[in-house]
């Protein structure tokens, strides 16, 4: 699912850091490779830590910080001005140099399994890298830091004020290609990607502070005691993601029940998630709203599991009122018998209540519900004909932002969709 294109500046943007990237890793790792690796006990050591934090990361490239422990290391070494008392001169080439090359080593063995991280997730390292290195690395070695804050409790706070200027790079640019890819508006992207940086992110930023201080003032030794923190909480988390994946596949088996028992037509709990997530992008959800929306969209029919005749072809858009709240009603107590979030049957049983009583995650999926039915009723023009039927319901059974929400989703999945005033 994917909105109209983004336009000429936002395609510009992510065209432009897609290609900064690799020409500023290959110029990175020429001028090293010309000019010779300055400390290098320090660049293997750092090294050695970045792969070994990507060879434990979790997930899929499709995480947000697939290496926690390899990011840290990362802004641990950009940020780096002494080991063991001496200073340091490697810059900001060697830098990303040692950066990217660590990274390349650590994920051989997740590209063999098909599970590489994706060129977004590089993309942004090498730039977030280059950017820290950039901000710290030329007032540290012109005296200039040292001037301005000294070298005692001001120095730390200045670490920790650069790690929060990268944290928010990061941010930018992980919307900015989000947006680029997806055609999601950038403001909520922007929002999740901020709402993200206290978890994980703050973890990654105060352990790539200490081992810098940590080293500069112990030497190399003070490495393995730093990370190991750090390291137990990456082993947390990824338990934690697992237990995630598990309850996400155990929402879809429920939201299956209704099709394999013949209630509801195969895939239609599947197609009014996707468009009710797309439409609470468009409506400007994001995070755990998003979450909840996808969740209820998934197991929205599942009260019609507790009738005895089931509703042609699962059509409950065109039921009764009163049969309609029944339905929802008894779906989500079911909801609430299987653990599932609180928020995730309110949703379930306030579906069929009146638009203006509803929160939003409801009206979005009662709308891209009656949707879905409409447009199968309808044959060849079934889109177009539902989207009509939607708008001459609004401020009747539906409300009108949300439907003008689904014209664009669908619009920019399907090619233009019919416009005009709302009626009712």
């Amino acid at each position: 699912m994917t909105y109209p294109a983004a336009g000429r500046p936002a395609a510009a943007v992510a065209l432009a850091i897609r290609c900064a990237a690799p020409l500023v890793a290959l110029a990175a790792l020429g001028a090293t490779l010309w000019r010779g690796v300055e400390e290098p006990a320090t660049a293997l050591a750092f090294g050695v830590l970045i792969a070994g934090g990507e060879l434990v990361r979790w997930g899929s490239g499709g995480e947000r910080e697939p290496a926690p422990l390899g990011a840290a290391g990362a802004l641990a070494y950009a940020l780096l001005g002494e080991s063991g008392g001496r200073p340091t001169h490697h810059g900001v080439l060697q830098v990303v140099a040692v950066v990217v090359a660590a990274m390349l080593v650590g994920a051989v063995p997740h590209v063999a399994h098909g599970r590489g991280p994706s060129a977004d997730v590089l993309t942004r390292r090498v730039l977030t890298v280059a950017f820290a290195a950039v901000c710290f690395q030329p007032l540290y070695t012109s005296g200039a830091l040292g001037r301005w804050v000294g070298y005692g409790s001001w120095y730390a706070v200045a670490l920790v004020a650069l790690l929060a200027l990268t944290a928010l790079c990061d941010a930018v640019l992980a919307a900015a290609l989000a947006h680029a890819r997806t055609r999601w508006p950038f403001g909520p992207l922007l929002r999740e990607e901020l709402r993200r940086v206290p978890g994980i992110g703050s973890a990654v930023c105060a352990t790539g502070a200490v081992m810098a201080l940590a080293v500069a003032v112990a030497g190399l030794w003070a490495l393995p005691v730093v990370s190991g923190p750090l390291l137990l909480t990456q082993l947390a988390v990824r338990r934690y993601a697992a237990v995630r994946a598990t309850y996400r596949q155990t929402i879809a088996s429920l939201a299956r029940a209704t099709e394999i028992a013949g209630y509801t037509p195969a895939g239609h709990a599947r197609r009014v998630a996707d468009l009710s997530r797309a439409v609470g992008r468009e409506l400007g959800l994001s995070g755990a709203d998003l979450t909840v929306l996808e969740h209820a969209a998934l197991m929205h029919d599942i009260g019609q599991l507790s009738l005895v005749d089931p509703v042609p072809a699962g059509a409950t858009a065109s039921l009764p009122e009163a049969e309609q709240r029944r339905i929802a009603l008894l779906g989500g107590a079911v909801v609430r018998q299987t653990g599932v979030a609180a928020g995730v049957a309110v949703v379930v049983e306030r579906q069929a209540d009146p638009y203006r009583e509803q929160p939003l995650t409801a009206r979005i999926v009662r709308t891209v519900n009656a949707y879905d039915e409409m447009a199968r009723e309808q044959g060849p023009q079934g889109p177009l004909a539902a989207l009509e039927r939607l708008r001459l319901a609004t401020g009747r059974a539906y409300q009108p932002e949300v439907v003008e929400a689904l014209a664009r989703v669908l619009a920019g999945a399907d090619g233009p969709a019919p416009r005009g005033r709302p009626k009712g």
